[in-house]
């Protein structure tokens, strides 16, 4: 259980009593600040059992099962993400988008200058990290590692995440960490792109201008919650959940899936020699 569906339920219970944050706040006396994080799901929140029954009352929930649902869903929250053992080289904002990649049924992804952080290989992670002038060099291991078992949410045998990633043919002739990187990099692509939960295609560079120039963005697709749309800059990371913002990307990843070439032809273009991607 997520703790973003957890804090979805309370933020429904609380709408449809017409209660504002900062009623809820008063009534379990703590900060509106705390009350936003527990239902936004962004950062562990400690919960206390006599706290969530004090909300059941407030929302007027007197079904007994319903009571215990809650309580089971805000104690499942509360667990470790797997992300914990590598908490203490973990960017910043990234916790929230592990646990919405961990959680999501399905992913879309739109990358323009990288490839894709659940397709990469690990000579290929080590370095772009190793590029990175904010990254301590006696993290990069335990980075590498943690992007590595990030990846199992694509290849494990149960439910695995479903993906579709475009990439502007930029990512593939970009020559990240050298050639023969780089030529791995492309032979990973080609065999998780063969993949049945794995959809991969490619803009090519003849296209010229196209929907995605202005950076890249993932959408996150749940069986029970809305969809929300992550966006990485610079400047921090962005966590898009109005239905006009989802819409707006949603509409943009479309325009971008129809300007790629399709999944066959995307793999038989990473099958190709390094010369004649080149050219």
């Amino acid at each position: 259980m997520s703790r973003r569906s957890a804090g979805a339920e309370m933020r429904r219970l609380r709408t449809a009593k017409g209660l504002k944050t900062e009623d809820v706040a008063a009534h379990l006396r703590t900060s509106t600040t705390r009350i936003s994080r527990m239902e936004t799901g962004k950062g562990r929140v400690s919960i206390r059992p006599e706290e969530v029954a004090a909300l059941c009352d407030l929302f007027d929930v007197q079904d007994e099962r319903q009571r215990a649902m809650l309580a089971d869903m805000f104690r499942a929250a509360q667990q470790p993400g797997w992300w914990d053992q590598w908490r203490d080289v973990l960017p910043s904002g990234l916790e929230v988008l592990l646990d919405l990649e961990t959680n999501a049924e399905r992913e879309l992804g739109f990358e323009l200058t990288l490839v894709h952080g659940l397709l990469q290989t690990p000579q290929y992670t080590r370095a772009i990290l190793e590029a990175s002038p904010s990254i301590r060099r006696e993290d990069i291991d335990d980075m590498v590692a943690l992007r590595q078992r990030r990846q199992e949410l694509v290849t494990r045998e149960i439910s695995p995440l479903a993906v579709w990633v475009i990439l502007d043919e930029y990512v593939i002739r970009r020559p990240v960490g050298g050639e023969d990187v780089m030529r791995d990099q492309r032979a990973r692509l080609a065999e998780l792109s063969e993949l049945p939960n794995v959809t991969l295609q490619i803009i090519p560079e003849k296209k010229g201008s196209h929907p995605g120039l202005g950076g890249p963005f993932a959408i996150f697709e749940f069986e029970a919650n809305p969809s929300v749309v992550y966006v990485d800059s610079p400047a921090g990371n962005l966590y898009l959940e109005k239905r006009t913002d989802v819409r707006k990307f949603g509409a943009t990843f479309d325009l971008l899936r129809a300007a790629a070439l399709d999944p066959a032809d995307t793999t038989a273009l990473l099958r190709t020699t390094p010369r004649e991607i080149r050219s």
